[in-house]
């Protein structure tokens, strides 16, 4: 079961033990999320759920989203989000329904993905950690990428590293460690780092690599 829900990032903090450990986590609020749709593989050719996620006004909602949340007897819902399940664990899910931080404990490890921060164009030194040239005076490739074709074949091929734009893009990190729960608030603290700004939209799924203990 790949259960999962939608959230935001709210920041980082750190949190001291009693052994005078410092712990670096990341605060998230995750959910309450709704399920907006249930695909089966007899309607759709594959079994999964849609949750969304923040309710919003019709005025600021698409006529078409307003209309598909309606049907689940919802609000309106700002983010949308399919959730790819096994046949047998659908059964236990109705349309409508609210699903909370409660489907997750603490100590348990989850994949969030999220939308890294936009850096803009960059050069190759900070974009994919080039050397540079010397920094000698009279040198003038100082950050410059150096040869990018010649030789066999002669042309720039696929995938070279090069200039562009960095950042703002979907990454996904794995195998964090839920610390700490806070299911009054919705709040889920975990080990380590979240991609993506302040109140940057994350998604929350069990972790794949790692086995879930029921």
């Amino acid at each position: 079961m790949q259960m999962g829900l939608l959230g935001k990032k709210l920041g980082m903090t750190q949190i001291m033990e009693e052994n005078g450990n410092i712990v670096p986590v990341t605060v998230l609020e995750v959910g309450p999320c709704f399920i907006t749709q249930i695909k089966t593989k007899d309607t759709d050719g594959y079994s999964s759920i849609q949750i969304g996620y923040q309710a919003i006004s019709e005025k600021k909602s698409k006529k078409p989203v307003t209309g598909h949340c309606k049907k689940a007897n919802l609000p309106p819902l700002k983010y949308l989000k399919e959730v790819r399940m096994d046949e047998s664990d659908i059964s236990g899910f109705t349309s409508g329904q609210q699903i909370d931080i409660s489907v997750f404990k603490e100590g348990e490890y989850v994949d969030i993905s999220g939308r890294s921060r936009g850096k803009g164009f960059q050069g190759v030194v900070r974009r994919h950690g080039f050397k540079g040239g010397p920094a000698t005076r009279g040198s003038m490739q100082h950050r410059k990428p150096g040869s990018i074709g010649g030789g066999n074949p002669q042309r720039v091929i696929k995938g070279r590293k090069m200039a562009g734009h960095m950042g703002n893009a979907n990454v996904s990190v794995q195998n964090l460690q839920i610390y700490k729960i806070i299911p009054e608030k919705n709040i889920m603290m975990v080990k380590g780092a979240v991609p993506g700004g302040e109140n940057g939209l994350v998604f929350v799924r069990y972790a794949v690599k790692k086995q879930r203990t029921k």
